[in-house]
Formats: structure tokens, sequence, C-alpha cells
């Protein structure tokens, strides 16, 4: 059992927050869970204790697991690290059952039972299956089943991959509605500046304000064996965060630090949420990994849609790009390129081509039915990014399943 250090500080505000916390996913890099020779299974064992001991708190964890590209590979007694996606996925193929092996090792000593969940960008883009995804977690939750989630890296093409797992703990945590996300990787946190090349490199223990600025801190270089540096984990962040949920990055290979964050020592770098976060579908739309098209705007269609929080109207489309149908989500932007958000579409593609720059009361004349008024309703669409100093128009955007 843990005992909380008397010689480390403590922060308030965080041990309130983890005090507070009832659904946590954790997510850990392969730095986390591999060694030079494969899988690191004491260390996987030493988080599996944790876990087992946050749970007898009735604190419900789901696992975000990298490593197995990285088991399959130094398995399979590769040098280095496979460089196409048909090695990726056969790596990873040879590697899953292992990581998952050593999960269940590490936790069913202490009789929890757990799932794997292989998950790709497309599942979580398309409305359905997010939705089929998030009953699936809600069951094995209730069902006091812990899931090893990871992106199923046997199947993921460029095209619908997330891109590595901190964006997938960063969609999941919208999707299961956790109150925290924890980022377990092989580094303190975030530095004011690089901590290989800076001896006076400092930590960065709260971040309230998520801007460009931080992003300047950072690099995208990346690990031996991870596909994600500290620019794809404040880009997760800015997704958590969206979700009105904090996020933390911390030191993975540091002893029971899992439970000395729970007890508020002030551990790795902290991302405070939103004050007014999507929910529901507008949560959904706002984190849409890729748009199958886009709306190009006339300036007052844009206005109405950015100050307004009014419907699309086909009198405001000026240009349709792209193949999509009726249902998908769309990117809609100015004239100038800026991106206003995305929305899922009334029409399809073609239908739309026929009607740019139509009244309404035109659309049944030019394509015999007419499906709505509104090309995309106001209901069924988010701004990306939401303006933080217009209230009015965050007010506006109520939130809906």
């Amino acid at each position: 059992m843990y005992t909380p250090s008397s010689t480390r500080p403590f922060c308030t505000h965080r041990k309130t927050l983890f005090a507070s916390s009832r659904r946590i996913i954790i997510k850990l890099g392969s730095a986390v869970l591999t060694r030079e020779k494969g899988l690191d299974r004491v260390n996987i064992h030493r988080i599996s204790d944790q876990i087992a001991e946050l749970k007898a708190l009735g604190i419900t964890c789901i696992v975000v697991s990298s490593g197995a590209v990285a088991a399959g590979w130094k398995r399979l007694g590769q040098s280095r690290r496979p460089q196409t996606i048909p090695q990726k996925q056969a790596a990873a193929a040879v590697g899953q059952s292992r990581l998952m092996r050593v999960w269940e090792e590490g936790l069913g000593k202490h009789d929890h039972n757990v799932a794997q969940v292989l998950l790709t960008a497309e599942d979580l883009a398309d409305r359905r299956r997010y939705l089929n995804a998030r009953h699936t977690l809600d069951t094995l939750l209730d069902w006091d089943v812990i899931p090893i989630i990871n992106e199923n890296d046997t199947v993921a093409t460029e095209e619908i991959k997330f891109g590595d797992n901190d964006q997938l703990a960063a969609l999941l945590a919208g999707l299961v509605q956790a109150d925290l996300v924890v980022l377990m990787t092989d580094t303190d946190g975030l530095y004011d500046k690089n901590p290989h090349l800076h001896d006076d490199a400092t930590r960065v223990p709260l971040v309230e304000t998520l801007d460009d600025s931080l992003f300047d801190l950072v690099d995208q270089s990346t690990s031996d064996v991870g596909t994600g540096g500290m620019r794809s984990k404040l880009l997760a962040a800015q997704t958590s965060t969206k979700s009105g949920i904090p996020l933390l990055i911390g030191p993975g290979r540091q002893r029971d630090v899992l439970l000395r964050l729970l007890h508020g020592e002030s551990w790795g770098t902290l991302f405070l949420p939103h004050h007014k976060p999507y929910a529901g579908k507008k949560l959904w739309l706002a984190h849409l990994t890729k748009p199958q098209g886009t709306l190009v705007l006339d300036d007052g269609a844009a206005h109405a849609l950015q100050v307004k929080g009014s419907s699309l109207l086909p009198i405001g489309i000026v240009r349709v790009e792209g193949e999509f149908r009726a249902g998908d989500g769309v990117l809609c932007q100015t004239l100038n390129g800026t991106s206003l958000g995305v929305g899922l579409t009334n029409y399809n593609a073609s239908e739309l081509r026929q009607i740019v720059g139509q009244r309404s009361d035109a659309i049944t004349l030019i394509l015999g039915y007419k499906h709505s008024d509104e090309v995309i309703h106001r209901d069924h669409f988010v701004l990306t990014p939401l303006p933080p100093s217009d209230e009015s128009l965050q007010d506006s955007d109520k939130t809906q399943d």
C-alpha cells in the first residue's frame, strides 16, 4: 500500500481535482511500457498494482496502452522501427496478443478482468459507430471490466489513423465522460525550454490557457519507440480541455506516480479545461477526425454562423469541394480559407452543387424535392475553434446528444 511522502510538495488544487475524479483515462506510451528487449513486464505490473489500488478507492480506470508495435518488432528481432504501414500492421499483429497477456497477468493477480478494445479514427468519425463504441465501453465498465484500448494498427492506414494514442485518449475522454486524462510518458511534463539542451529548463506545473505560445516551446521530435512527442500531447490537451476535461502529463516510470498524483503531489503538468465545453453530438462534431468535404461561404453566411449562431442556407454557399453524402460532416470556411467550423450536411455534394447560391424556396424547383430549408442546421454545427472572448456565441451554442 502506497503511503504519501511528507517531503514532497502538495497542491491543494490537484488534491481536490484527483479526489473528485471517479473516472480516469490512463494513457501509457511505448517509452513507458517497453525496454530495449521488448515489453517492460515489471513496469506494467507496477502500473497494474496502482490501477488496482485506484479501483479499490472507487475510481474507474480506462487504459489506453501503446506498445503493440514495439513489442512485435522486438519479438521479431528487428533492429529498427517499422517504417511502412504494412510493417507496422504486421508488427502490431505479432505484438498485440503479447501486450494483452502482460496486462492480463498484471491486473489478473488482483482479480480484475480486462478487455481488449481496438479502434481506428474511422470508428469515431462515424456517428453510429461512435455511439456503438460508447455503449460497448459503458457496458464493460458496468461489468467492472478494465478496458485496454489501443489504436487498431493491424488495419489502420494513414487516412484513418488517430496519429498517436495521445489523441485517442483525449477523444475517448469525451466519449466516456471521463473526469481526468493522465498521459504517462518518459518525461516529467512540459518545460519552458528543451530540458535535453538546457540545464536551466523549468517544468511548467500548471497551464490554465493553452495557446500558440506553448506550442512554440516544443518540437515534433519523437522517441525511438513512440510516435508522439510533446507536441502531440499538447494537441491532446487541447482536445481534452475543449471537452471540459483536465489533462495531466506525468512521468510514467516514477514509482507509484498515479497514487502520488491522487494524493496531490505536484508531478507533471496539469492543463485546466474550458469553462463552457461542448458535449453530446457537438462534442463529437468538434473532434471529427476528417470532414468529408468543404463548403466555402460568402461573408454574410460566415457572419451568420459565427456571430448569430444561425443555420446555413444554400444562398450563402459559394463553392462545394469534395464528394460526400447527406449526413456527412463537412468543413465550412470563409472565402479566404479561414476555418469556421464543422457541421452535418442535409444534402450530398452533387445536390449542393445544383443549389449553391439559391434561396431555400427554390430547392424543390431545382432538385424536384427538398430535404430541408437548411443545408446545415444550427443544432448540427460547431465552431472550431470556439472564439474564447465571445460569450454570446458560446451561450447560443447549446449542447445536445
